[in-house]
């Protein structure tokens, strides 16, 4: 049913284009004496044919149009035949092949017919389901020379065409057929038509016109003015958005990382270097996977993300356990060992990948549907790719939040992240909750991995690159403190892309610092206060 009723929409507006135009043409096939008036008579007729075959939008008028531009028409008479390179004839009413009459003669076009047919080749292929096929009439159709007498059909695709590119590029055509008419009308509203644009080209097209002269209406040129302040305002909106939306994303890639660093830092007070290599080993993992997927399975490729989500988290939590007992577990207490041994790990880490994958970065590849974007507007598209991580952190989130408030390990970490005296005197195996709880934060972090792998270059050094950020997001939001995490890496992640807008990358990285520093100075156990370990202090 709703298919029936797109369809009946589509009906309608094709036939208020038709009645606009006063053409009788209908949508049937062309006839005989259609191909011959496409093919014969001065050029205004045949301008007149042209115009009735994009009216029709019939799409089987394309093979002949197209013979006709590349002179493969001859006409005989009442009848019309197409010839192929060889000299082999065929009807174009029928598609049969026919013999040439000797009478045959060339048919003959000149610059403005070649023009026309160009145009009309392009106007029918802006019905197309294929975007590609609707691109190249665009373009087509931005070189060409369209008069006035194509407002209607160019309105028509305008308001057909879905894609905010082509939907955009086709405005711009419009309107500048518009903009050149004699009418005053037309261009006033040609001009206050294009003020909910977006486009940079719309506007250099308008401002353009005002700067040349080209037009000497005082009303027209208001409405130009003003049209042009209002792209402006479209398109400072979206800028805003969009880096609202990268913010966002930042920060969802920000608390991945530090989810995991929240949970072993809160539990066990262990500022762990080599987390950031937590996140290497996942998106290695995920390159690995990739590999896998391409070597082996090449049919089920875009499905190699979804599988390497567990191979990241088994990955970077066998690691994060097997730190646990042979290193950490002996330095409990002695935060200055514990950085120095871990920064020490994550050297090793990196250089080990150096050895097995080399010291250049590798190329994870985005799946065919996490490539592209939704187009909100000229200056704002939304990845999907980021999209995804928004979602993706959103999941683990979750499930981090369910797995420590629902279930029995999470009741332990809790217990002994609170009171670990107590939690071990009522039989609660502290040591064994260190390492689950360490190496279920080095998994979170492979997770990150996966995540990192989608937006950024995979190389040895990714970990560094966030391992500050994540112990800031820690630190801000409350040691040990999901709620606060979530807060204070979204919030890093929307102010520092607001300030690299304002500042540049560099100097927007010393502001939050500078902005941290001074709140954790004012409020020193962050966003959240810490339920720590009172009776251990």
């Amino acid at each position: 049913m709703r298919n029936w009723a797109i369809h009946c929409v589509v009906l309608i507006r094709r036939s208020v284009v038709l009645i606009m135009l006063s053409w009788c043409a209908g949508t049937h096939a062309l006839d005989t004496a259609d191909y011959v008036a496409l093919a014969s008579g001065d050029s205004d007729m045949r301008i007149a044919a042209i115009n009735k075959v994009i009216a029709s939008g019939d799409a089987a008028a394309k093979p002949f149009l197209q013979a006709l531009l590349d002179d493969g028409v001859k006409i005989a008479g009442d009848k019309t035949f197409v010839v192929d390179a060889s000299g082999n004839a065929t009807d174009p009413t029928s598609g049969a092949a026919v013999s040439l009459p000797a009478d045959a003669e060339d048919v003959i076009n000149n610059n403005r017919i070649r023009s026309e047919l160009e145009a009309a080749l392009a106007f029918l292929d802006l019905n197309s389901n294929e975007r590609e096929l609707r691109a190249a009439a665009t373009k087509t159709l931005q070189d060409a020379d369209i008069d006035e007498s194509k407002t209607a059909l160019l309105e028509h695709a305008v308001a057909q065409e879905k894609d905010r590119e082509l939907h955009d590029a086709l405005l711009q055509i419009l309107a500048g057929v518009q903009l050149q008419s004699a009418d005053k009308t037309t261009r006033l509203k040609a001009a206050k038509m294009l003020g909910d644009s977006t486009n940079q080209n719309i506007k250099q097209m308008l401002s353009t016109r005002l700067a040349d002269g080209g037009e000497t209406d005082a009303d027209v040129r208001t409405a130009i003015k003003n049209s042009i302040e209002a792209i402006d305002r479209h398109l400072e909106i979206y800028e805003y958005l969009g880096r609202a939306f990268t913010g966002i994303s930042l920060g969802s890639i920000l608390l991945l990382a530090a989810l995991g660093l929240a949970i072993t830092y809160g539990l066990m007070g262990v500022i762990n270097m080599a987390h950031g290599e937590m996140m290497m080993l996942g998106a290695y993992a995920t390159f690995a996977v990739q590999n896998f997927f391409r070597a082996h399975f090449p049919a089920w490729f875009d499905a190699y993300i979804i599988a390497a989500i567990p191979v990241a988290f088994a990955v970077s939590g066998v690691v994060g356990m097997v730190l646990e007992r042979t290193v950490i577990r002996f330095l409990y207490g002695r935060p200055l060992e514990t950085l120095l041994a871990t920064w020490g790990i994550s050297l090793m880490l990196m250089q080990s990948v150096r050895s097995l994958f080399g010291a250049q970065n590798v190329q994870v590849e985005n799946p065919s549907w996490l490539s592209g974007g939704i187009d909100v507007a000229a200056n704002l598209t939304l990845p999907y790719n980021r999209i995804a991580i928004i979602i993706f952190s959103a999941i683990v989130l979750l499930s981090m939040w369910l797995l420590l408030t629902k279930t029995r390990l999470g009741l332990f970490v809790r217990a002994v992240t609170q009171n670990r005296g107590m939690a071990s005197c009522v039989g609660v195996n502290t040591r064994s909750v260190d390492t689950r709880a360490f190496g279920l934060g080095s998994a979170v972090a492979g997770l990150a991995g996966v995540a990192l792998s989608q937006v950024t270059n995979v190389g040895p050094d990714l970990g560094s690159n966030y391992i500050v950020d994540s112990f800031m997001v820690v630190v801000l939001g409350g040691v040990g403190q999901l709620a606060g995490a979530v807060y204070a890496a979204l919030g890093l992640g929307i102010i520092s892309k607001f300030l690299e807008g304002v500042s540049g990358a560099v100097l927007a990285k010393i502001i939050v610092l500078v902005i941290i520093i001074v709140f954790i100075q004012k409020r020193p156990q962050g966003l959240f206060a810490l339920k720590g370990r009172s009776a251990d202090a």
